[in-house]
């Protein structure tokens, strides 16, 4: 489904609403939910799986439903009864597609920083006016998931997460959605405004960093990393493809030794990326303490790792092919998309930041202890 409307969201920079619906039909927005609430019990090797995927396929469709999965974790492990079996019965039935709403003006990419109030009203219930720069399917979200600074805080770093339902807000767009790759995730800059009841409220208040490291942290640089590879493998998978086509053999020189070696090199390339992905994948379904320094370092080096090589296996694959297979958007390689799309991969939570904190990790580890 994914694949069939490629052309025309990617052309349009339009939300894949056919492919969300595929995902309602098919359970999939339920895959982490538990059994005994409807859901498929899918494990983080399901979520690898299926985000690398739809990442062969179409790099925006992969994104959202990997940070869709993020989020519904998030409720699984922190959500308080009744709102967690209320939230996870709509996510099994299909029924609540979830964004994630963390960025805001000013922060510049800081997590586990709020500076958006989130009030308590006298009648048990929190009001919301938050402004986010991206919201990744935010016009097509039912529930979205939103930090702020907690009320009553006393530093910015005391956030809390909380759920609100699409019919409790008043949502407002700005602008267009006109990025070089990455179209059809339809990431446009919101104004959330409204009220919620003060039991939607995931977590405890002023906690968002524990489900940070637990939970959001992991998933967003697994279930991103996943996504990337099967992006890269894809690319490689359909130029290797077109090389072995018979109409193929007489416009590439199979025997040249610079294709063999470009071949080799992103094959090496992307099997580093997978054997680290799940190595790390392996880490975070154990028992392990994530917010260790050596476990961080590990998480935020899967994520640089990934979204450095998986772009530059594609890059060396347009020079293998050439101008017309390796450049041109009617290329059945489709390698000029997966060249746009990776590249936003650096910019999604900046390596900068990450390669700052890993610097400052490192002094936490004199040892160098590997996990």
């Amino acid at each position: 489904m994914a694949e069939e409307h490629l052309e025309a969201t990617d052309r349009d920079a339009v939300f894949p609403e056919q492919a969300l619906a595929q995902m309602r039909r098919t359970g999939l927005l339920g895959l982490l939910v538990p059994a005994e609430h409807g859901g498929c019990s899918g494990t983080l090797t399901d979520l690898v799986d299926v985000s690398m995927a739809l990442g062969r396929v179409d790099m925006s469709v992969g994104m959202i439903f990997a940070m869709h999965c993020q989020q519904s974790e998030a409720i699984v492990r922190y959500a308080a009864s009744p709102l967690r079996e209320e939230l996870l019965a709509q996510l099994a039935a299909g029924d609540l597609y979830l964004a994630s709403v963390t960025t805001e003006p000013g922060k510049g990419g800081h997590l586990f920083r709020s500076y958006a109030p989130l009030q308590e009203s006298d009648d048990d219930t929190l009001m919301i006016d938050r402004v986010a720069p991206i919201v990744t399917g935010g016009a097509a979200a039912d529930g979205f998931l939103i930090t702020m600074r907690s009320p009553h805080a006393t530093a910015d770093h005391h956030v809390s997460l909380v759920y609100a339902h699409r019919h409790q807000l008043r949502i407002e767009g700005a602008g267009e959605w006109c990025p070089m790759g990455m179209r059809a995730s339809h990431s446009l800059p919101l104004t959330l405004t409204g009220s919620i009841p003060a039991r939607q409220v995931i977590g405890q208040h002023g906690a968002f960093h524990q489900i940070a490291q637990s939970v959001f942290g992991p998933l967003a640089h697994i279930g991103w990393s996943a996504v990337w590879l099967g992006t890269a493998a894809g690319a490689l998978s359909r130029v290797v493809r077109l090389l072995r086509d018979p109409a193929g053999r007489k416009r590439f020189d199979l025997s040249s030794q610079l294709l063999m070696t470009r071949l080799s090199r992103v094959r090496q390339r992307l099997d580093t990326v997978h054997a680290l992905l799940r190595r790390t994948e392996t880490l975070a379904a154990s028992d392990v303490d994530l917010s260790d320094a050596s476990s961080q370092l590990l998480l935020n080096s899967l994520k640089i790792t990934a979204s450095e090589e998986c772009y530059r296996a594609v890059d060396e694959l347009v020079d293998a092919v050439g101008l017309r297979h390796g450049y041109m958007q009617d290329s059945p390689t489709r390698l000029e998309k997966s060249l746009r799309d990776l590249r936003s991969a650096a910019l999604n939570y900046s390596n900068d930041r990450l390669h700052l904190a890993d610097g400052q990790l490192c002094l936490l580890d004199p040892d160098v202890r590997f996990v």
